[in-house]
């Protein structure tokens, strides 16, 4: 952990407060204050917001474990900018007034889209993520060899003394 520096893992620790706090005051208590306002779809959207809330606060004590949260929110966000916000946002079709898949929907993931990469450490993601070897995929197999030459395996051996076998 030290390749990263304390000012970085601040950094990190911020992003993970303000998203744990933005989807806490601005999504999740408006939605827990008037249940009766969401829709079925809403209230799944709610379900997982309120489950990424709650991994973001495990990331203002682990910060480094919890990257791949990042990872996510920009990728999911990307994605979303790019396919369904800028297209309805240049059709006219973007509306100010839901709740989700509006503009505030486009405002956040655009915030998202910007932030996440400034405090992303990218030396320790190309380090630990791209250039470390991968987990083995299957189960690890002893050799045939190395069991056949160790027969005593278990077994108390006699110990040595200056060259010779103790009595």
């Amino acid at each position: 952990m030290s390749e990263v520096s304390t000012f970085r893992l601040y950094l990190l620790r911020a992003m993970y407060v303000f998203i744990a706090v933005g989807l806490a005051i601005f999504k999740l208590a408006p939605a827990i204050l008037h249940p009766e306002n969401l829709s079925p779809q809403d209230s799944v959207v709610i379900s997982f917001l309120g489950a990424f809330a709650l991994l973001a606060v495990l990331g203002i004590r682990y910060p480094l474990k919890m990257l791949p949260l990042l990872f996510f929110e920009f990728v999911w966000k990307s994605i979303w900018v790019v396919a369904f916000g800028l297209p309805l946002l240049l059709s006219g079709g973007l509306d100010p007034n839901v709740s989700f898949g509006g503009t505030e929907t486009l405002t956040n993931s655009l915030l998202g889209v910007v932030l996440v990469p400034i405090v992303t450490p990218w030396g320790y993601v190309f380090k630990q993520y791209l250039r470390a070897p991968g987990a083995r995929w299957g189960k690890q197999v002893q050799s045939p060899t190395s069991e056949s030459t160790d027969v005593l395996k278990g077994v108390d051996r006699p110990a040595v003394v200056e060259g010779r076998r103790a009595k």
